[in-house]
C-alpha cells in the first residue's frame, strides 16, 4: 500500500542529513516543491534539481518504491484530489464549532460545495454530448459573455482553443459580439454564458446568432432567461451565494467537465497542441523558472 504523502515527507526530513550529497539535493527539492514533483516528468524534475534522472530513481528505491512513477504517484494523487469525495466531513463540523469567523467559513464552504454538487447533478449526459458535439464539429466556436461572466468565458476559451483551434472569444477589440458574428455561418456555433441579471449584450448575440442559423449552446442559471432566446442546448447551473453576487463555483465545475470532454474527443491532436503551446511559452520566457538549487554539502 502506498504511504500517505505526509508520511513520506516526514521520512524525507528525518533522513536527509544521512543521504549522499546528490540524494540530499533531490530530497530537499521534493520537500520544497511537492506539487511540482507530482506534476513534472522525471526528466524535468532532474533538470530543476540539477542531477541525473538516475539520482531520483535511486532515491525512490531507497524509500522502497519500484521506480519513479510509483514514487511520484502519492504526490500526484494529492494534486488531483481524486479521493476527496470519500473523505470525512468532520472538518466542516470542527470548523463550525470554532469562533465566529470559523463558523461563518464553514457555512460559506458548505454553500459552495452544495453549489458545485447541484450544478454537476443537473448536468445531463445527453445534453453534454450534444453540446460538446456542436462545439467540436463547428469550424468556429465563438465564446461570449460580459461583465463578471466574462472571466468564465475567457478561461474556457483560453484552455478550450488548445483542444479546438477554431474556438474564439468575442467580442474582440472592445466592440460588440455581433460584430464578430457577422462572419459566422450556419456551420458555426455560439457558446454563451450569462446569469441573473442577464446581459442584454449576450441576449442580443444569441438572437443574432439564431437569425444567422448558427447553433447555440447556453450556460445559464435558468432554462428561460428572456423571451425569444432559444438555444439548441441549455446547461443550467446553480449560482446561489452567501453574498450579493452570483457564485461561479458551479459554473466553473461544469466548464471543467466540458473541457475534459473536448480534450478527450480531440485526442492526440489536442495533446500535441498543448505540448507545442507549452514549449513555445517556455522558449519565450513566459514562465518564471527558479534558479537551480545549490548542491547540499555533505556533513562530515
Amino acid at each position: 500500500m502506498t504511504p500517505p504523502t505526509h508520511h513520506l515527507m516526514d521520512r524525507l526530513r528525518r533522513e536527509i542529513d544521512h543521504l549522499p550529497t546528490q540524494l540530499q539535493a533531490a530530497t530537499k527539492y521534493i520537500i520544497d516543491h511537492p506539487g511540482d514533483f507530482g506534476i513534472d516528468s522525471i526528466r524535468v524534475s532532474a533538470e530543476k534539481i540539477g542531477v541525473s534522472t538516475n539520482v531520483i530513481v535511486r532515491l525512490a528505491q531507497h524509500l522502497g518504491f519500484d521506480g519513479f512513477e510509483a514514487f511520484r504517484r502519492p504526490f500526484r494523487r494529492d494534486l488531483v484530489t481524486d479521493s476527496e469525495d470519500r473523505l470525512s466531513r468532520d472538518w466542516l463540523t470542527q470548523l463550525n464549532a470554532g469562533d465566529a469567523i470559523a463558523s461563518a467559513q464553514a457555512n460559506y464552504a458548505r454553500n459552495e460545495m452544495n453549489v458545485v454538487s447541484r450544478s454537476l447533478r443537473q448536468l445531463d449526459p445527453g445534453k453534454v454530448r450534444s453540446a460538446v458535439t456542436l462545439m467540436s464539429d463547428a469550424p468556429q466556436c465563438l465564446v461570449t459573455a460580459t461583465r463578471a461572466s466574462y472571466a468564465l468565458a475567457y478561461y474556457f476559451h483560453y484552455a478550450g482553443r488548445m483542444a479546438h483551434p477554431g474556438m474564439q472569444l468575442i467580442p474582440r477589440h472592445m466592440g460588440s459580439a455581433i460584430d464578430d458574428l457577422l462572419s459566422a455561418g450556419e456551420t458555426d456555433c455560439l457558446f454563451a454564458i450569462t446569469v441573473h441579471p442577464y446581459s442584454a449584450d449576450t441576449i442580443r448575440a444569441i438572437r443574432f446568432a439564431r437569425e444567422r442559423g448558427m447553433r447555440v449552446v447556453l450556460l445559464a442559471d435558468s432554462d428561460v432567461i428572456a423571451p425569444g432566446v432559444e438555444a439548441d442546448v441549455t446547461l443550467t447551473i446553480s449560482t446561489r451565494s452567501q453574498h450579493q453576487f452570483s457564485s461561479f463555483s458551479g459554473a466553473m465545475a461544469v466548464l471543467e467537465v466540458l473541457l475534459s470532454h473536448l480534450f478527450a474527443i480531440k485526442g492526440d491532436a489536442a495533446y500535441h497542441r498543448v505540448q507545442d503551446y507549452q514549449k513555445a511559452r517556455e522558449d519565450a520566457g513566459a514562465y518564471w523558472q527558479p534558479k537551480r538549487l545549490p548542491r547540499v554539502a555533505k556533513k562530515k
